[in-house]
């Protein structure tokens, strides 16, 4: 790719971006931080866990996006007697015109460019593993045939972290499933102000499509495919290493000040996330290559949901934030 060509898309892609962006603007009031995240993670060709109360604009979010970028859009309420099959489809019976009966596979609510899973942890693990295969392998399996998704497909997840009766908790492996984790802010008062009144008034704020349906998801994929050539240099790669390291205890690498409280740290995917937010990061930056500050900006929802902490973290009120702001500003100060 030539200096010119490798300009004209790194515009073409802050173009898109930010059209995206300012789309979902239109409907959604606030949240502009959450909704860059979730963003990122889209072209980073990942899933996104989010956490937040009831009725702060999380499915708005995302039927936003997907009305903005003119992609298919399916909402699953996970519910604690949901099956398997009722996300990834089944198997009916059908008869043909000469009276011949076949098994005919009728796909399930998965089968969309974007999907919101409600609440995911009130599904039983057996239905959240079903859900988990699509994420992992873009596929789903149903009475042992493979049925593949077709992309790009994105899965937003939401947790409410309120109700906790009736609930299944995720386990880690399935955490470590989504790219990024975040946290949906209850609205201030200014903004709970404007909530009230666009959503009461005579005419609804409307997302108006990006980009034609006709070429929607052939062009979100070469998105995705120039996110995936930005440079990383070798110091950026021992950098991240170093962070994802830092975080596990066992290493020997955490800060003495919170080794106490994490259980486990990272997995590699962790460092994966990190190298591929930042790389969205110096695209909207107008650079073909992450730097430091592109991986301090992603570093938070990409690690912080990756972390078990200990029960001396909970007593004495440390969070997964607090360990990862401690673990970068260790990294800062020996770049120094």
């Amino acid at each position: 790719m030539t200096p010119a060509v490798a300009e004209a898309a790194i515009r073409d892609f802050q173009d898109t971006f930010a059209a995206v962006r300012r789309e979902i603007g239109r409907v959604v009031v606030g949240h502009e931080h959450a909704i860059d995240v979730i963003l990122t993670a889209f072209f980073a060709g990942g899933h996104v866990l989010i956490e937040g109360v009831p009725g702060i604009g999380k499915t708005l979010i995302v039927r936003s996006l997907a009305e903005a970028l003119n992609l298919t859009f399916n909402r699953v309420q996970f519910t604690v007697d949901l099956m398997p099959a009722d996300i990834t489809g089944t198997r009916v019976i059908n008869e043909g015109a000469d009276g011949r009966r076949e098994f005919v596979f009728v796909p399930g609510p998965v089968f969309a460019h974007i999907l919101l899973a409600d609440e995911i942890n009130r599904a039983t693990p057996k239905t959240q593993s079903a859900l988990l295969e699509a994420m992992a392998e873009q596929q789903v399996t149903v009475a042992g045939t493979s049925h593949p998704l077709a992309p790009p497909f994105f899965v937003l997840a939401t947790l409410n972290p309120i109700e906790m009766e009736g609930t299944y908790q995720l386990p880690e492996a399935q955490l470590d499933r989504f790219l990024f984790k975040v946290l949906l802010d209850y609205p201030s008062a200014a903004e709970l102000e404007r909530i009230l009144g666009e959503t009461t008034a005579a005419e609804l704020p409307a997302v108006r499509p990006v980009l034609p349906r006709e070429t929607a998801a052939r062009r979100v994929e070469e998105l995705k495919r120039l996110v995936r050539q930005v440079l990383v240099a070798p110091h950026m790669e021992r950098h991240v290493a170093a962070l994802v390291r830092a975080t596990v205890p066992a290493a020997g690498e955490l800060p003495e000040a919170m080794a106490r409280y994490v259980t486990y740290g990272s997995s590699p995917r962790g460092g994966q996330a990190l190298i591929l937010g930042a790389k969205v990061m110096a695209l909207l930056a107008g650079r073909p290559h992450i730097t430091f500050e592109d991986v301090e900006r992603v570093a938070l929802p990409a690690l912080r949901h990756r972390l078990v902490m200990s029960y001396a973290a909970e007593a004495a009120g440390v969070d997964a934030a607090q360990v990862v702001e401690g673990v970068l500003a260790s990294a800062r100060h020996a770049r120094a």
